[in-house]
């Protein structure tokens, strides 16, 4: 049997199944090009190997910056094989065909994590010439096999061995998978440049998503779906978590426990989070996980139902023991102790996800959907200090209101626009969100409130337009109120405060949530 493919070019960094893939290669009598470190390994290994350096008659040079870009090369990678012309400039010129083409490129993305602020090292791993010859090959896949991913060299191997050729279909798909990875391998490059050089929005914008998993359906059954990260994101979130059991995780379920996760990682006391619909129906601070747990689940027990649960702690055996007697979705941690990990698996389809140590993401972008567009913006994130707080009222704050205002406050920014939250210390009371409203938002979580609200602070995400807010947060008894000011009708809302005896804090700062 002849095969089709006469010569192959071999020039990985990733050496993941190199040898096995080009002694079946040899086996079939295909010649073996190569490069530097790809070349000594396969020699090494006794594999029959030419250099590049013989092909092109041109040394490597500039630290192996230089070696495949050379007309030999490409011009061997892109004559179209039915094109006469094109056969007879090759052969005029002394270029021969290479038929089968294995790249893969150097680790830009892994050096940008394992090495993050040593721009020499990471701009080193920006790949020239293999993107290029995958270019090359890809275009011209009709002539040439491309092969990117080491996973796919058995597959190819084998369709080799079995009728001396790929299958056009193949060689199709493998020269996408090829587009893909450049694609994407240049969006990381570009979006690293620009978020490292200025920080500002660029007039394209990369967005160089990786799938993690597909899933069994969107927001709607009738609606597909796909999980995908940013490369360029650092830090423990959700869609790096390790999923310890538990069902398929579902659109709606990451929705809500990246809502969960954000919200805990905001504090730095034990903190938990009870999430239904990305709001919070609860959240608290304790001196343990089960005490934060029992706090938070206190504020809505009704709502908790088939929630969704996040800890900044490692949940520990009496953490897993106050959670077994409540149906729940999902339960992200940093960690799951043994003894918690066996008391909540016997709950097969509770999903457990463990995130690695709380935190947050330094900056990064924020992404919203627009028909025919994208809303592009900085992630908002809560840099006012409490220490900052302006008392607008004739009375201040006492010390404990002040530490339940910022505990508030530091849960509102989590909760949907327009949102009230009613916090009797670390704890929520009651969540009023998602309102056209905002005095209909005051009433809402008055209502939302387990026990009586009196004694109680509030924090509101924006502005009190009218005083008709602050006198209904008074009906039903709360004491303090934290909100941005910048109202025209600030004084308004001053005064039915001072009326009402209540302390009143403005922050200078809003947190929508649309």
């Amino acid at each position: 049997m002849t095969s089709r493919v006469r010569r192959a070019l071999l020039s990985v960094h990733d050496k993941t199944g190199l040898i096995p893939f080009a002694r079946g290669l040899r086996s079939l009598g295909i010649e073996l090009l190569s490069t530097g470190g790809t070349a000594r390994t396969l020699t090494e290994a006794g594999v029959a190997v030419r250099e590049v350096a013989e092909v092109t008659r041109f040394p490597e040079m500039l630290d192996g910056r230089v070696k495949t870009l050379h007309p030999a090369v490409h011009g061997g990678l892109l004559a179209v094989r039915d094109n006469p012309e094109h056969l007879r400039q090759i052969r005029e010129q002394g270029i021969e065909p290479i038929d089968l083409l294995a790249i893969n490129l150097y680790p830009f993305e892994a050096t940008l994590r394992s090495r993050p602020g040593d721009d020499a090292a990471i701009l080193e791993m920006i790949d020239i010439g293999g993107p290029a010859m995958l270019r090359s090959a890809a275009k011209n896949h009709a002539g040439v096999v491309v092969v990117a991913d080491p996973a796919d060299y058995p597959a190819v191997l084998e369709q080799l061995q079995r009728s001396g050729d790929v299958a056009p279909e193949v060689r199709r798909a493998l020269a996408a998978r090829v587009f893909s990875l450049t694609a994407s391998y240049d969006a990381i490059i570009a979006s690293y440049l620009e978020r490292s050089a200025t920080g500002a929005f660029p007039a394209t914008l990369c967005l160089p998503l990786r799938k993690r998993a597909d899933l069994r359906y969107g927001e709607n059954p009738h609606q597909r779906a796909a999980l995908y990260r940013d490369p360029l994101e650092e830090g423990p979130a959700i869609v790096e978590a390790r999923v310890l059991q538990g069902k398929e995780l579902s659109f709606n379920n990451i929705l809500d426990l990246d809502a969960a996760w954000a919200l805990v990682c905001d504090f730095q006391p034990p903190a938990c989070a009870i999430i239904k619909h990305t709001n919070p129906a609860g959240a608290a601070l304790g001196s343990t996980p089960a005490e934060a747990y029992r706090r938070a689940l206190a504020a809505d027990p009704v709502s908790a139902f088939g929630g969704i649960v996040a800890f900044n702690r490692t949940v520990d055996e009496e953490a897993a023991g106050e959670m077994a007697g409540l149906f729940l979705e999902a339960v992200a941690a940093p960690a799951f102790s043994p003894r918690a990990a066996a008391i909540l698996g016997a709950r097969k389809n509770l999903r457990l996800l463990e995130t690695g140590a709380a935190g947050r993401p330094d900056g990064g972008l924020d992404f919203k959907r627009v028909w025919g567009g994208m809303l592009v913006q900085q992630r908002d994130e809560m840099t006012e200090s409490a220490e900052e707080f302006r008392v607008v009222t004739r009375r201040a704050p006492t010390q404990q209101e002040r530490e339940a205002l910022v505990f508030a406050w530091t849960v509102a920014r989590h909760v949907k626009s327009n949102a009230v939250v009613f916090a009797r210390g670390t704890a929520t009371a009651g969540v009023g969100a998602g309102q056209m409203s905002r005095v209909d938002a005051v009433r809402l979580g008055a209502a939302k409130a387990a026990a009586p609200p009196a004694g109680c602070v509030l924090a509101s995400d924006a502005f009190f337009p009218f005083r008709d807010g602050v006198d209904e947060a008074a009906r039903a008894g709360v004491t303090a109120v934290v909100q941005p000011g910048g109202s025209v009708k600030d004084a308004e809302v001053i005064a039915a405060a001072d009326e009402h005896g209540m302390a009143m804090l403005f922050t200078g700062r809003r947190h929508f949530r649309h």
